[in-house]
């Protein structure tokens, strides 16, 4: 029950990110209020860094700001490592 409820928070808060940088780059083409970088960063960090990441890149978007190109990435690893040690400390794996 907890892994199938993890798991379907993990699809949502990858797809919040990957919408919220989709948002973020319709609103930067339309010259608009822009989608603050702390909330992108926030999302990445609740889980959903793999979502952002993809988001960057199917979108073209964050691309050029180091901060995001390697920030990013570095979340998806610790949040991966974390979960392969919590995985290995819990007895499921």
């Amino acid at each position: 029950m907890a892994i199938t409820m993890l798991a379907g928070y993990l699809v949502i808060i990858n797809a919040a990110a990957l919408l919220m940088m989709a948002e973020d780059k319709r609103r930067a083409k339309r010259h608009q209020w822009r989608v603050p970088e702390a909330a992108l960063f926030g999302a990445a960090l609740l889980g959903g860094s793999a979502g952002a990441w993809a988001g960057m890149y199917l979108f073209h978007h964050k691309t050029k700001h180091w901060y995001f190109v390697v920030g990013m990435p570095l979340i998806l690893a610790a949040q991966l490592a974390a979960g392969v040690w919590l995985a290995g400390n819990s007895g499921l794996v």
